[in-house]
């Protein structure tokens, strides 16, 4: 399995093959590298301890002196390297994930990231990051050549679910509850394992931390969720205790669609639309599709692991849901949501209205 991991660039071994393409170019990637011996990067590596993937941000503020036009006079986090090789694995996903958690942990209020970007050499990066609402700015004219300046201001409303990804847009979309066995819960949100305090947002980090989930049920009324709705992941009790205290809410997420396993033309789109983002292994997929016991899918967005998570009491006793409705799907009026928002201590920073 991949490993993703914070290290100091002093740690790290410029001499790996990965680099060989940073080195050409950029003539002074080596003393850069060399100057940032104290920084930390995010370092993606292989089963063979491999170097497969690579970020590095800074913040910044001021309109600077070294892009045209001249950046907002705002508050910036740039990504100032990064790169990964491409597995098919929706390993870009994952590091833009991370790329929104650094700016919006960071103390100082980030106003908008950006990026510069050979567009020729690296036509896939700007695709992905247009994909989550980053728009062409200006260029960045240096040695090397001309750079794209890719922005997303961060204040700026797209009315789109990935566009708008990772904050969540509640005017106009309905919230639910949505229950998910604990065996499966885990390998969906590795942020949102459960644990008795807050994780860190930024170093916790997994292979499986993607942006996109996929999630197979049985349940009929998530049909009647709909594009933008927001979901509360509910994980159920465990079996060690008390559902009262096992029982919690772990994440916010937004629906992306809602469909049948009949919409897929056959068992292979079904697998290889499915495998990458639900927690089943091929096999099982592969059971699903022929057995038809589960035949909803829901495609939505991972966007905040709660800080605290309620457990099944405090979401009775304190956000007011029903002990005697079933906890599967369940609709959330906005005054309940709200409560659920206080208690689980949201940044507000997230939710929009």
């Amino acid at each position: 399995m991949d490993n993703l991991r914070l290290e100091k660039f002093k740690d790290i071994n410029i001499d790996d093959k990965f680099f060989d393409s940073l080195k050409d170019s950029y003539r002074e990637f080596g003393d850069w590298f060399h100057r940032k011996a104290e920084d930390k990067a995010l370092v993606l590596y292989s089963e063979q301890d491999e170097i497969e993937g690579f970020l590095f941000c800074k913040f910044e503020a001021g309109p600077g002196d070294d892009t045209y036009p001249l950046l907002p006079n705002t508050n910036h986090m740039k990504v100032g390297t990064f790169k990964f090789n491409p597995q098919g694995t929706r390993r870009g996903d994952r590091y833009l994930k991370k790329i929104f958690d650094y700016a919006l942990a960071h103390r100082s209020n980030v106003q908008d990231i950006y990026v510069t970007v050979f567009e020729e050499k690296h036509g896939y990066l700007v695709e992905l990051f247009n994909r989550y609402g980053f728009e062409h700015y200006g260029t960045k004219p240096s040695p090397n050549g001309v750079e794209q300046v890719l922005l997303r201001d961060l204040s700026k409303a797209h009315n789109d679910v990935d566009k708008d990804y990772p904050f969540i847009y509640c005017q106009g979309h309905r919230k639910y509850l949505l229950g998910i066995y604990p065996e499966h819960h885990t390998k969906l949100f590795p942020d949102s394992r459960l644990f008795s305090e807050s994780p860190n947002l930024v170093v916790d980090i997994s292979h499986s931390n993607s942006i996109h989930k996929i999630y197979i049920c049985q349940m009929r009324a998530v049909m009647e969720l709909q594009r933008g709705d927001v979901i509360v992941i509910y994980r159920t009790g465990d079996g060690q205790g008390a559902a009262e205290y096992r029982a919690v809410a772990t994440s916010l997420c937004v629906v992306e669609n809602v469909h049948t396993i009949d919409s897929y033309q056959n068992e292979e789109q079904f697998v290889n639309e499915c495998v990458k983002f639900s927690v089943f292994t091929e096999k099982e997929l592969r059971t699903i599709y022929r057995e038809r016991r589960y035949t909803y899918i829901i495609n939505f967005t991972y966007n905040v692991a709660l800080p605290k998570r309620p457990n099944r009491k405090s979401l009775a006793d304190n956000v007011g849901l029903d002990r005697n409705d079933r906890w599967g799907i369940l609709e959330l009026s906005d005054q309940q949501f709200e409560k659920l928002i206080e208690v689980a201590e949201v940044d507000p920073k997230f939710i929009r209205a």
